[in-house]
């Protein structure tokens, strides 16, 4: 392993490194997926609230899902809020399902050809048992549309196996540790979940594929755009680690950092497991045997413990046998092995966090109740003390999360749903959940898919992300970064049209589109007041030779801050006349015989430096490849 900057480079081959994704997309629908609500969020106060407290229930297998478990442990209340006019029974969980909407069915459809799937005959509804609060009812709603897909990818094949449609969940809005408040005009909104195998080996490999199919999803001009309307789930394990899932990567940027780092936990987690043998600690010494502190500590120096006290807080204590030192040890950039029994303790325990003898002396703690605390406890120089501050319920329940943490710690990684965090860094969200959650959903009756539906949207499908790049290269003479920039542009669609409508070179249309608006946003010219009509202007300017490339951006300066005004018009009032090529001549000549001492020094060097001046001069009003041309001959001649 080495680092470099803030990238971490291990050899993941030798590691063992499998990555999968899940992308969740939503749709562009006007209606959501099983009723006919609008798909558009508000913000505005909710006229209809109400509570709920949901329960698990065994899925097909009998069996009670974990993370469905987890979260009833939990024992929160939810509080929903929709809207009247814009939220109906079904999202209220007071009505079944309406059949599902067609529209939604056949852009998952027209997904799965893009990735060389293979849809199912015949859909079913599946309930997903989700009682975190983000469903009314307690489950999900996920139909399975199609499997064997793939993607292309420099690192090799990346198999899509499963393709589905479902509902989007409640949009969350406030929580605590014993509330969630939700808002319902997002619950229901049609969404594709793309799920690829562990194919992927690289950090690098998945930020390609999740992009690739990313663009394919857009291709499709049937998604929705803006944040939050795309996500990124990542499936990740190395060899003698576990398949950890990180939910709600939302950055195409952090997939990359994320993998790293979750390499490097599940590395440093292995360290401590051989550390810990090393040291014997075996499960017999990691035991529940808790010490209350509460009268030991009532003269505290620390605020923090102080004002717990005056709560009627209770503090409790937890020796970790062997575990000294390995509680500040780092396992991800910023986080330690005391961070990660933390988030166990916070989710499970609902306690703030925990405080333990590897960070100590510190939060107003000083060193001689540090020697009092290890000497109730018995604690030697090998041992770690866990202290956590609460009332006494939960002040026990959070150290038996990190009772049953250290004790993972000893014999495995845990196999783990975690929460992907803006820093790159993930943290404990709960356990992963298995097939225990599935069962039939009972109210949506089968869907058959015929051959003729299959045919039609075949025959409907949009220009691969690819082949458009290629044919941007080859047919429009774009670069490819120029080519590759525009494929993933939001003015794709405008550019297309664009460099069909005028006679103008696609790529000087391109940078205007990618370059030059971006650059001006960046001096905080208004290029918001920059309309389509403006821009079409500036093309047939150019188009009847009336306004060169480099007279662009001075135009559009200008229609931004004045746009009641038209291009032409700036055009006559910047004095933007193109030059005659004989005064361009002219120009070129008095230039060079003012700087012949720049043409001594530099040599054939010079034709840069004179470039620069010969532009400033023309002020966007002649074609800088003509300027060269003509200043390259008369060098030679000078």
């Amino acid at each position: 392993m080495t680092e470099e900057g803030n990238r971490i480079n291990f050899d993941y081959k030798a590691l063992g490194l499998k990555c999968g994704f899940e992308i969740h997309q939503q749709l562009a629908t006007k209606a959501k997926l099983f009723c006919n609500c609008p798909t558009e969020l508000r913000d505005d106060p909710p006229d209809v609230v109400f509570n709920r407290r949901l329960r698990p229930v065994p899925g097909e297998t009998g069996i009670v899902d974990l993370a469905a478990m987890h979260e009833w442990l939990r024992a929160r209340e939810f509080v929903y809020e929709g809207y009247s006019n814009s939220t109906c029974d079904v999202e209220y969980d007071e009505e079944p399902p309406h059949e599902p909407n067609q529209v939604s069915i056949d852009i998952t459809i027209e997904v799965a050809q893009l990735l060389n799937a293979k849809v199912v005959d015949e859909i079913h509804v599946m309930r997903k048992t989700v009682i975190d609060g983000s469903n009314t009812s307690g489950f999900q709603r996920t139909a399975f549309i199609a499997t064997d897909g793939y993607i292309e990818t420099k690192g090799g094949k990346v198999g899509i196996p499963t393709i589905c449609l479902e509902e989007e969940a409640a949009r969350i809005i406030e929580t605590t540790q014993t509330t969630a408040r939700y808002r319902l005009n997002r619950l229901g909104i049609p969404l594709i979940e793309i799920g690829s195998s562990p194919d992927i080996h690289s950090p690098e490999q998945a930020k390609e594929a999740v992009f690739k199919v990313g663009l394919i999803l857009r291709a499709t001009e049937k998604v929705k755009r803006g944040i939050g309307t795309i996500r990124q789930d990542l499936n990740i394990s190395i060899k003698n680690g576990a398949r950890v899932e990180v939910k709600g990567v939302q950055e195409l940027s952090l997939v990359p950092k994320i993998i790293e780092n979750e390499v490097k936990r599940q590395v440093e987690l292995l360290k401590i497991r051989d550390e810990l043998k090393k040291r014997n600690v075996d499960l017999s010494k990691v035991t529940s045997d808790f010490s209350d502190l509460t009268h030991l500590l009532s003269k505290t120096q620390s605020k923090i413990l102080k004002k717990a006290l005056e709560k009627g807080c209770k503090i409790l204590a937890l020796r970790l046998i062997g575990f000294g030192g390995l509680l500040g040890r780092e396992i991800q950039p910023g986080r330690r092995f005391g961070t990660e029994l933390s988030d166990y303790a916070k989710v499970i325990g609902g306690v703030g966090g925990i405080i333990h003898t590897d960070e100590l002396p510190a939060f107003g703690i000083p060193e001689t109740e540090v020697d009092l605390i290890i000497k109730h406890v018995n604690a030697n120089k090998n041992d770690a003390v866990v202290i956590v501050a609460d009332s006494f319920d939960k002040a026990e329940k959070a150290l038996k999360a990190v009772v049953d943490r250290a004790r993972q710690a000893i014999t495995e990684i845990p196999v783990e749903t975690r929460r992907a965090l803006q820093d790159g860094n993930t943290e404990y969200m709960r356990p992963l959940p298995g097939a225990a959650r599935m069962y039939p959903e009972t109210d949506i009756a089968p869907i058959v898919i015929t051959p003729e539906r299959l045919s039609a949207i075949k025959q409907k499908l949009p220009e691969l992300p690819e082949d458009k790049m290629k044919r941007f290269v080859e047919d429009h003479g774009l670069s490819e970064e120029l080519a590759f920039q525009m494929v993933r542009s939001k003015n794709l669609k405008f550019f297309e049209e664009l460099i069909e409508t005028y006679k103008v070179s696609p790529t000087i249309i391109a940078r205007t589109l990618e370059s030059t608006i971006p650059e001006l946003k960046k001096e905080n010219i208004p290029v918001e007041n920059i309309t389509v009509n403006h821009l079409k202007q500036i093309f047939v300017l150019v188009e009847n030779n009336k306004l060169v490339k480099e007279g662009i951006p001075q135009l559009l300066r200008e229609l931004a801050l004045f746009p009641s005004k038209t291009a032409d018009e700036i055009l006559k009032t910047l004095k933007l006349k193109l030059i005659t090529e004989e005064e361009l001549e002219q120009l070129v000549q008095k230039v060079i015989d003012e700087n012949k001492a720049i043409i001594q020094s530099k040599g054939p060097r010079a034709a840069k430096p004179l470039m620069g001046i010969i532009m400033e001069r023309v002020q966007g009003r002649a074609d800088g490849k003509l300027v060269s041309q003509i200043l390259e001959r008369k060098l030679k001649e000078a």
